[in-house]
């Protein structure tokens, strides 16, 4: 028996005759690249076509082979498959459902393709027609709505997520993509909350779920009233905040435990044993091995989530019994991608799992952990533009919580103490502090040494100004917390004094150093107060090296004598805001996402195996 072999659309007979044969949906594809209706000659066409497994490739690849002008010939076959397309999501048989949502990904990024090129025509007059659209658009958006709020099969809710990331996704710059203004009139949003806020649904689709919404909210925020935007910012169900925070957290934490593997990996690897044999001289160079890539999709959604509605800040600092209350994973964890780390979601059992912790000692954990030992990853190297950005909104996230009264009294809360282990980049002047020896103390205190921890690695000749302003900004605004509220913090403030002290040497930035020199005249007048004082009582104790409790001592005997200049205003400071100082960068930051989601819906993700699988009992 002859067999046949499958090759792009077409079925080859590998026999004498050599002709090649093709399927019989990718004949019924070039039927409606016709100019002539194709039901007239065959009047069950529309019926047929979406019973027929959808060869996704032939249909994107024949749209882009066209013209413009070619393409507006067969402008009412494109208009009549989309309508019914939008007409099949509404069957009982869930194969003609899952059909037309691959249909309607394949019409949607091939007709968007063709526009990026010369033709210039209108996306939305080719798609459905300029009288018919906004019906469609109505039609489909509550078909898909209708969809994703049933309690049917959850590859069909899948399929939706990934049409309607597709739809949002398809150009470069969301706010260009005119359909999203029928998204906006027919808001989605109730349904991605469902999603968010039962559990079995949140396990397969919380991270499509939450993405989409942080490239909705995206959607001309700062030219007109983005509902989205509205909606994002009254939310108060305890259960969608918790569960959106969960998808979140579970999305960093699987990041976090990606690098922890490759970084073992690579200190057991050849760099480990070269470093071994020739000194410290070759760590960073092993050190920038590591793929660091970050997931700027989900820490989009959280800095919306932070920033628009205070009510998700009490997240922050809550512990998930699916997260964080055991120390060994409940399935067995998955391998790293092939691709480079926090570009493609997490896997289905992984959201599904509890959190990894890099801790074996840290029983509990909570977002605001997981985020900060996220942003000890990313802030460690921004040599390059990509991780440049990712550190600057992780420091825009912590701005926005330092400014949060709510946040504030939970960092500074004695009651919440945790273990919280950053990661620190390798020196060669210091030693990589022991895990187990981490202290337990307020939230506060990882968020001072994540700041620490910045401005002490990256004294660079090229000094990364903005981000240091950004670390300098969120102590200051916790300093005037803790001023405001009489908070005395037990920290080794020292480590800060002196990183301050010696990013204020040399360098590019050296007259603006030289002004925060000449304005800490308080810090060197108690200097000058208290140093000879301290020597004079050595001296005439005898004593080579005083103890803590006397030089407190020579301190408050001599602390009425201290001069100090009275400075105003220390205690404020100008308050976040992202249309006047940030919309620049959240606008080419939004184009990277949705460039790389679009990305990562390849054909793979679309594919029918499973669904057909899941069917399969159907008559």
């Amino acid at each position: 028996m002859a067999q046949v072999e499958k090759r792009g659309g077409l079925l080859r007979k590998s026999s004498a005759s050599k002709k090649p044969l093709k399927e019989k949906v990718v004949l019924m594809y070039d039927e409606i690249f016709m100019t002539e209706d194709p039901s007239k000659c065959s009047p069950r066409f529309w019926e047929e076509l979406f019973l027929m497994k959808v060869n996704l490739e032939y249909l994107e690849g024949k749209l882009e082979s066209l013209d413009g002008e070619e393409l507006m010939k067969i402008k009412d076959n494109i208009n009549c498959l989309f309508q019914h397309c939008i007409q099949a999501l509404g069957e009982e048989h869930p194969i003609r459902v899952v059909n037309a949502l691959q249909t309607l990904c394949a019409l949607i990024r091939g007709v968007h393709q063709k526009n990026k090129s010369t033709s210039g025509f209108d996306i939305i007059n080719m798609l459905m027609g300029f009288d018919k659209a906004e019906l469609c658009m109505k039609n489909l958006m509550e078909s898909l709505d209708s969809l994703l709020c049933a309690e049917g099969s959850e590859s069909l809710k899948s399929l939706c997520l990934k049409l309607l990331l597709c739809l949002v996704t398809v150009t470069d710059n969301i706010s260009q993509n005119t359909i999203l203004e029928y998204v906006m009139i027919n808001s989605i949003f109730e349904a991605i909350l469902q999603i968010l806020s039962h559990p079995p649904s949140r396990r397969e689709h919380g991270y499509d779920a939450v993405v989409l919404l942080a490239l909705l909210v995206n959607y001309r925020k700062y030219e007109s009233v983005n509902p989205y935007i509205v909606k994002l910012s009254i939310v108060d169900d305890e259960a969608t905040l918790n569960g959106m925070g969960l998808v979140i957290a579970q999305a960093l934490s699987e990041y976090n435990r990606q690098y922890k593997d490759k970084e073992e990996e690579h200190q057991s690897g050849f760099f480990s044993a070269l470093t071994n044999m020739v000194g410290s001289m070759f760590i960073a160079d092993a050190h920038e091995k590591i793929s660091v890539q970050t997931n700027e999709a989900i820490l989009l959604a959280l800095y919306e989530a932070v920033h628009l509605n205070r009510n998700f800040i009490t997240v922050l600092a809550q512990s998930h019994p699916e997260m964080g209350l055991v120390t060994t994973p409940v399935s067995p964890a998955p391998t790293a991608p092939a691709t480079p780390l926090g570009t493609t979601p997490p896997s289905s059992d992984v959201i599904s799992s509890v959190e990894l912790p890099l801790d074996a000692d840290v029983q509990t954990s909570n977002l605001l952990i997981t985020f900060l030992k996220y942003s000890s990853i990313v802030m460690q190297d921004t040599k390059d533009e990509h991780r440049l950005h990712s550190g600057k909104l992780c420091l825009i996230i912590l701005t926005c919580i330092a400014e949060d009264q709510y946040a504030n009294a939970f960092l500074h809360d004695d009651n919440m103490n945790f273990r919280v282990n950053l990661h620190r980049m390798p020196m060669r002047h210091r030693k990589k502090a022991a895990d187990k020896n981490l202290p337990c103390r307020p939230l506060v205190c990882a968020v001072l040494d994540l700041m620490v921890e910045f401005i002490v690695t990256h004294m660079m000749k090229e000094f990364p100004m903005d981000l240091y302003v950004r670390c300098i900004q969120v102590v200051h605004k916790l300093l005037c917390y803790q001023k405001k509220c009489r908070v005395r913090l037990h920290y080794t403030w020292r480590e800060l004094w002196s990183v301050l002290r010696l990013s204020t040497n040399a360098g590019q930035w050296k007259e603006a150093a030289s002004k925060v020199t000449h304005a800490l005249v308080n810090i060197r007048a108690i200097i000058n107060h208290f140093n000879p004082k301290i020597e004079s009582y050595a001296a005439v104790n005898h004593i080579s090296q005083l103890s803590e409790e006397q030089v407190l001592e020579v301190v408050r005997a001599n602390y009425d004598t201290l001069t100090l200049k009275l400075q105003d205003g220390l205690d404020q400071y100008e308050r976040y805001s992202e249309q006047h100082k940030e919309a620049a960068f959240f606008k080419e930051l939004v184009r990277s996402i949705s460039t790389n989601v679009r990305r990562n819906l390849a054909f793979h993700t679309l594919s029918q195996e499973v669904l057909l699988k899941e069917f399969s009992t159907i008559s």
